[in-house]
């Protein structure tokens, strides 16, 4: 990696901001009991021989906090919409009247739950994970700079003050979003 040492701590930022973004997408298509679009609008589907991700071909609404409405814009591709959500592993199944696709959601189980905490914390600590390695190759970017002589010793101290608050907030972040979704699957 070739970046301007003046630019590091910008580059980090962006790294370690990515790793949290990428955690809450993945954050938002875990069911929590509440009807959510987030849940099913990745799901890739086969329209016309080509894998379309499903918020690109049908409209998606919430017309009750336990209930997704999927309207696909072409009617004939309703079977292929249906195929996709039965194949994904979101353990709902889809109510076909012809038109549109009803997916009731139902009551979690308390297993189920504590099974979707798992995996979010799991998910939670591969972010974290993410953001120490950012840091770790700040940090050797950094000294890297310190011997070539492009910053003195005591510009790499404070460099590497601010990498570690850098990650300090980055890994609170992360663990103010996981204590969020949390509490959102285990509320009843």
């Amino acid at each position: 990696m070739d970046i301007e040492i003046d630019l590091l701590l910008d580059h980090l930022e962006e790294e370690m901001m990515n790793a949290q973004d990428a955690m809450q997408r993945d954050f938002s298509a875990i069911r929590t009991g509440k009807a959510s679009p987030a849940l099913v609008e990745n799901l890739s589907v086969d329209y016309y021989g080509t894998q379309t991700r499903l918020k690109e071909i049908a409209g998606i609404t919430v017309p009750e906090p336990r209930l997704l409405v999927i309207q696909p814009w072409d009617t004939s591709a309703i079977a292929a919409v249906e195929k996709a959500i039965n194949a994904s592993r979101l353990g709902i199944t889809p109510v076909n009247d012809g038109r549109v696709l009803r997916l009731p959601m139902p009551e979690l189980s308390e297993e189920r739950r504590n099974a979707l905490v798992k995996q979010v914390k799991n998910r939670a600590e591969e972010a974290k994970i993410t953001v120490r390695n950012i840091r770790r190759e700040g940090n050797e970017l950094a000294k890297k700079a310190q011997k070539n002589s492009a910053i003195t010793k005591d510009d790499l101290t404070d460099m590497l003050k601010e990498i570690q608050d850098l990650t300090d907030r980055y890994i609170k972040n992360i663990d103010d979003v996981l204590a969020a979704k949390e509490h959102d699957l285990l509320s009843v």
